[in-house]
């Protein structure tokens, strides 16, 4: 990208923002017909009208509305890593509170967590595990993880860890006593070992997915926990058809002590996100657990 189209984006950005040219250019550092011309370069170079002027207001027609949500996440995410990079020199202290889903606490926090904090003996890290959908501004936390489907559209989403697969297993014994399923209808004849919602009361739905085809399951079955590790061993212990993150039970898969069924049922999906209301407001700290955390795989 050329210099002038970065600068002429990001003024654009920041009057979208301001929705005023006034108070968009006392931000910037210059004057509002400098500014107002800028834009129009901007609106002429792309052919399109960005935004709509009157004397009292400015607005965003349909192209600035499109382009706004495609810009602004990017120079979000450059004014988070030149943060994170401050917050290396600045040796950023103080605590970060973070809502978590059992299994994004175990396998993606946790790990960052080990290389993490003995470099910062200043910064404290809280980690409440919850399954429910919580407001991370109403109950005061910094930030939340969730699958990348579960982040409000209103917050900040930065992806943390790979696409995920969830398994169907159950174990030897109770597939001696159990004809394993081969379709998803097959499950209603199993005692599926359930997971109750917090958020809405009610149990968490098996979403099985074939050839484009999607199916919701909610098995019935003896056992509901709220706990990852219960489930896994409920499944060892022959109780029932547990539904995991694969990454959770495939060494108990590959050692025999579970078997998987309808894997061509479980797709990949989007993996966990790290969810934050604004990056301008972020702690130091916080922003540079973001740069650590942040996925740079496929």
């Amino acid at each position: 990208m050329s210099q002038e189209n970065f600068n002429d984006l990001a003024a654009f950005a920041m009057v979208a923002k301001e929705r005023s040219f006034t108070r968009a250019a006392a931000k910037i550092g210059v004057s509002q017909s400098a500014l107002s011309q800028t834009v129009k370069n901007l609106e002429e170079r792309l052919g399109l009208r960005l935004l709509t002027r009157t004397t009292r207001s400015v607005s965003l027609t349909e192209a600035g509305e499109r382009l706004l949500q495609t810009v602004a996440p990017r120079f979000e995410e450059i004014e988070t890593e030149i943060a994170a990079l401050s917050a290396l020199r600045d040796k950023p202290a103080g605590t970060v509170r973070i809502t978590a889903g059992e299994h994004s606490a175990i396998s993606v926090l946790q790990p960052a967590l080990t290389r993490f904090l003995p470099d910062y003996p200043d910064i404290n890290v809280e980690i409440i595990v919850d399954y429910g959908l919580t407001d991370i501004v109403a109950e005061g936390y910094d930030a939340g993880v969730r699958l990348g489907e579960q982040v409000a559209k209103d917050m900040i989403a930065v992806r943390i860890g790979p696409q995920m697969r969830m398994a169907v297993v159950g174990s030897p014994a109770y597939f001696a006593r159990h004809p394993p399923p081969q379709t998803p209808q097959d499950l209603a004849a199993h005692n599926c070992i359930n997971v109750r919602l917090p958020t809405y009361g009610g149990l968490f739905a098996w979403d099985l997915e074939k050839d484009g085809r999607e199916v919701r399951v909610r098995g019935e079955g003896q056992l509901v926990f709220n706990n990852l590790g219960l489930r896994v061993q409920s499944a060892l212990d022959g109780l029932g058809l547990a539904y995991i993150p694969d990454d959770t039970v495939l060494p108990h898969v590959s050692a025999g002590r579970l078997v998987r069924v309808l894997e061509d049922w479980c797709p990949y999906f989007p993996g966990y996100h790290l969810y934050y209301p604004s990056r301008r407001h972020s702690s130091p700290a916080l922003a540079l657990l973001v740069g650590l955390l942040r996925y740079h795989g496929d």
